[in-house]
């Protein structure tokens, strides 16, 4: 995907005017950084806590997430991790993520522990695995939405994303938990599944000539499993999805489907350093369904999402009313290319509102990334009728008033 991206034969006007897009993006992550840099890398944050377990996994010490790694306070120096509000533990175990989330986030850190950078420059070290995740969320959605609905649905999607407050934040955010990964490996659970599912129309061998799409699909299924368990349910909810799109040729499928999965297992393996018994435990252990039926009744859920997925997602709160008006009373916005995206945004809502205890935001997160491919899907169509004019002068008003006001806010941060 991103090397059809910078290929030299097709870097043109769409691709250069997307890579501004991500450009500012970036640009206003790294600003929130600096801005944090006053309080510099606070040693009893969340991200201080995954570092640290993560280089000490790094340096052949405890797996991470498991109950040699969550030591007390007078061992580590660093708060319990029973008592840092982000982490469920049973039996010493992280119940939400596996060793992965952990490694990811102390990468960065491996040359020489860090030490060789000034105090200042040690956040944006520390932000630099969600600024890579947040920069091909950013070129995936632009590639995915330009591949569905043309170059309008490719702008329309990147630039809700490039200046959502949430995405901002919680890849440069100190105190967030850092679920970029999870969001970008729940996005291409879907669309590589789709993508790959598409490829069996044609009578060809079904693993080796899809060698480099499985392995692309596992490789999503592993970061969205090993950064956030519960969206694992992604990698099941695929399946209806590659049936519906190639109904023809089921075996094939199942093979597909199959090896991406044991891809997928064989990472997580890797991540726990080839450790059966502890990846075993760490497997038994996880919330792997995290589901209350009765938070439907408990306004918390509610404000919760409408906070995520809205607030800090202002033109959602205008654009996506129109685009479910029109989806509903447009039959010919109602095809596979729009209907996708916008299931397993519910999907994702109802598990987002049924599970007001995950200690994060990668339901909501991710709803948002799929409600924006949707949302650039029906209005992509809406410029196509007799109203385009209306439609450009109300997305250009739209989305431009999103982005000065982001930058403002970031300005006056």
């Amino acid at each position: 995907m991103l090397r059809r991206f910078f290929h030299s034969d097709a870097f043109r006007a769409p691709q250069f005017a997307a890579a501004a897009l991500l450009l500012v993006y970036l640009m206003q992550c790294v600003w929130l950084v600096r801005v944090q840099t006053l309080h510099a890398l606070l040693p009893d944050s969340d991200q201080a806590l995954r570092i640290y377990q993560g280089l000490e996994q790094w340096k052949g010490g405890p797996i991470a997430g498991t109950p040699q790694s969550l030591r007390s306070e007078a061992a580590t120096g660093l708060p319990s991790a029973g008592r840092a509000g982000h982490l469920r533990v049973r039996d010493g175990y992280d119940q939400d993520r596996s060793p992965l989330y952990y490694l990811v986030a102390a990468a960065p850190f491996l040359l020489r522990s860090g030490s060789w950078l000034p105090e200042s420059l040690r956040p944006l070290l520390a932000a630099t695995p969600n600024l890579f995740f947040g920069a091909i969320l950013g070129a995936s959605l632009w590639y995915v939405a330009r591949r569905l609905y043309g170059n309008a649905g490719g702008y329309i999607a990147l630039a809700l994303y490039c200046f959502s407050p949430a995405m901002i934040v919680n890849v440069a955010g100190a105190q967030s938990l850092g679920e970029m990964g999870a969001v970008w490996g729940a996005f291409g659970t879907v669309f590589t599944a789709i993508a790959v599912a598409h490829t069996l129309y044609a009578p060809r061998e079904v693993v080796l000539w899809n060698s480099r799409r499985i392995l692309l699909l596992g490789l999503s299924v592993a970061l969205v499993a090993g950064n956030q368990f519960s969206l694992a349910v992604l990698a099941v909810a695929i399946l209806p999805l590659m049936f519906w799109v190639t109904p023809v040729r089921p075996r094939a499928l199942l093979a597909i489907w199959s090896t991406a999965i044991s891809v997928a297992v064989v990472l997580l393996f890797a991540a726990y350093f080839f450790e059966p018994a502890l990846l075993w435990q760490g497997l038994r252990h996880a919330r792997w369904m995290d589901f209350e039926p009765a938070a439907f009744g408990v306004s918390v859920s509610y404000r919760r999402a409408w906070e995520t997925i809205f607030v800090r997602n202002p033109p959602l709160m205008l654009a996506l009313p129109v685009a479910l008006i029109a989806y509903f009373g447009w039959k010919r916005t109602r095809y596979f290319g729009n209907t996708a995206p916008l299931l397993i945004a519910a999907l994702l809502l109802l598990l987002a509102l049924g599970s007001p205890n995950f200690p994060g935001q990668g339901f909501h997160l991710t709803t948002a990334v799929f409600l924006f491919v949707f949302v650039a899907g029906v209005f992509a169509d809406l410029l196509e009728t007799r109203q385009s004019q209306l439609v450009t002068a109300g997305l250009y008003g739209l989305l431009s008033a999103s982005a000065i006001w982001n930058l403002l806010r970031l300005w006056r941060a």
